[in-house]
C-alpha cells in the first residue's frame, strides 16, 4: 500500500488513467467489431466505410499509448486486405 504522499497521488492517478484507457480500448474494440460484422455480412461498401471510421480511432489509441504502433499497423493491414477481398 502507498505510504508517501507522492505514492498516494500516483495511485490516484493510475486508477483515473486506468478508467480512461479502459474506455478508449472498449471504444476501439467496438469500431473493430463493426468492421468485422460488415466483412461477415459481405457488404463491401459498409465494410469499407466502417474501416475508414475505425482507422482514426485506432491511430488515436496509438497516440494515447493504449495500443502499440505495430499492433495497429498489423490490424489495419489485415482488415483492409480482408475488405479488399470481399467479392
Amino acid at each position: 500500500m502507498a505510504n508517501s504522499p507522492q505514492a498516494k497521488k500516483r495511485a490516484r492517478q493510475n486508477t483515473r488513467r486506468q478508467e480512461i484507457n479502459k474506455a478508449r480500448r472498449s471504444r476501439i474494440r467496438t469500431y473493430l467489431r463493426k468492421v468485422e460484422e460488415a466483412i461477415a455480412s459481405g457488404d463491401k461498401d459498409a465494410a469499407a466505410s466502417a474501416l475508414r471510421a475505425a482507422q482514426p480511432e485506432l491511430m488515436r489509441g496509438v497516440s494515447k499509448g493504449v495500443l502499440h504502433k505495430n499492433t495497429v499497423a498489423r490490424k489495419m493491414s489485415r482488415l483492409s486486405s480482408r475488405v479488399k477481398a470481399i467479392g
